[in-house]
């Protein structure tokens, strides 16, 4: 049963703001390096008041933060999303972190996830669009780029159907920890216990799934925790099911409002990429990643104090013009140039090819299932926003019914 779209996607995506880019432009040109804050009360949970950072907006000042592990440390999440997750890689730095990312890296290594896409990918985004083909229109978050994410992570760790439900009621909770702790709390216990029977089972009878890939990893005679296993499941399902759930609905979005793209790329389907890639750049997920200063440390003309909090600001980073022609544009036939989406350096995200493999998939599956497509003439001003997670919570869309 596919439930509503919550309501707190819309608190946790940062409020109204539309378009903070001309803000991030001004940035870049006058204070690269900066002290404050994006955020007002009114963006924030109740009671939780905006704290001042420094804040990072150049693309190479990024690029620096983020590949100096040694003098920008990634310990800070201990004390924000690790409460709820658990420890993880993206709160160790080295020598813990290599050994640690090692071992679960080789369950989501390119080559590694190819076999999902026909098994898994394609066919949960078939199934989810049977269920508005015939109609002739659809709501694409609500019913389409909200769901199948989480419903593609549970089919690859190997969960059974019945239990769907109720995993997808966890990803919600945890979705939602900003603003409703103590449910996200909860489903962070309730996951472990959950895991903690199917982890065991696995231990004893292996399948083809991605939590026996995590419990019989070993490299050097060393194995990953069963809690270390927890954690990083706990991960899995929200930084993938949500970075891939904005992702999508960004791309299809942005393909909708360039018509004359959306054309070229139902024409020549080897443009699904590029329209991805440029989706992805445009519109980050997350506005930003923090680090902490573990030493006095020069960034761009500024030095910023032992033990600062750095909001690396890698949407700001991504339409650097000393970078890119036309940065603020939609251009899927832009020569490809890397960009932070998925940071860089050793805290790179792990899940970055199955994030583009998903968003990829659901794209063609789009395409060949509703022909057509367009936004719904009728739709009631559609965008994206957020000023700390970024992407549409509605693409009301029209196109010729049609079966599979």
């Amino acid at each position: 049963m596919i439930t509503e779209l919550p309501e707190f996607v819309d608190e946790m995506v940062g409020g109204e703001v539309r378009d903070p880019y001309p803000w991030f432009a001004e940035k870049r040109r006058d204070e690269p390096v900066w002290y404050g804050t994006a955020l007002t009360p009114a963006m924030l949970p109740g009671g939780v008041e905006p704290r001042n950072d420094w804040m990072v907006f150049r693309y190479d000042d990024c690029s620096y933060v983020l590949r100096a592990a040694r003098a920008f440390s990634s310990a800070g999440y201990a004390d924000t999303i690790g409460l709820v997750f658990g420890r993880t890689v993206l709160e160790m730095d080295e020598p813990e972190h290599r050994p640690h990312r090692n071992l679960v890296a080789q369950a989501f290594r390119e080559q590694s996830l190819e076999r999902w896409r026909p098994e898994v990918i394609a066919p949960v985004c078939h199934e989810l669009i049977d269920r508005f083909a015939a109609r002739g229109s659809a709501e694409l978050v609500s019913e389409l780029t909200s769901h199948f994410p989480v419903r593609v992570i549970a089919r690859i760790l190997g969960l059974p159907e019945e239990d769907f439900g109720q995993f997808h009621r966890w990803a919600n909770d945890l979705f939602g920890v900003a603003t409703r702790p103590d449910e996200g709390l909860k489903a962070s216990a309730d996951l472990r216990d959950y895991f903690a029977g199917i982890v065991a089972e696995r231990r004893r009878h292996p399948r083809d799934d991605v939590i026996s890939d995590l419990v019989i990893a070993e490299i050097d005679g060393e194995r990953l925790e069963d809690e270390a296993i927890y954690s990083f499941l706990r991960i899995l399902l929200t930084g993938g099911a949500d970075t891939t759930y904005r992702a999508s609905g960004s791309t299809l979005f942005l393909l909708l409002t360039h018509p004359e793209q959306l054309d070229a790329v139902r024409s020549d389907r080897s443009l699904v990429p590029a329209a991805v890639d440029e989706s992805l750049r445009l519109e980050p997920p997350a506005v930003g990643i923090f680090r902490t200063t573990t030493r006095d440390v020069e960034v761009g003309d500024v030095t910023l104090p032992a033990g600062a909090s750095v909001y690396v600001v890698i949407a700001s980073a991504n339409h650097d013009e000393a970078r890119w022609s036309d940065p603020d544009s939609y251009d899927i036939f832009r020569p490809s140039q890397q960009h932070l989406t998925f940071a860089q350096g050793p805290h790179m995200c792990l899940g970055m090819h199955l994030a583009r493999m998903e968003t990829a998939v659901l794209l063609d599956a789009v395409l060949d299932r509703l022909p057509d497509l367009r936004l719904a003439p009728d739709a009631d001003d559609p965008h994206l926003h957020g000023i700390i997670f970024r992407s549409p919570t509605s693409v009301p869309v029209v196109f010729e019914r049609q079966r599979r």
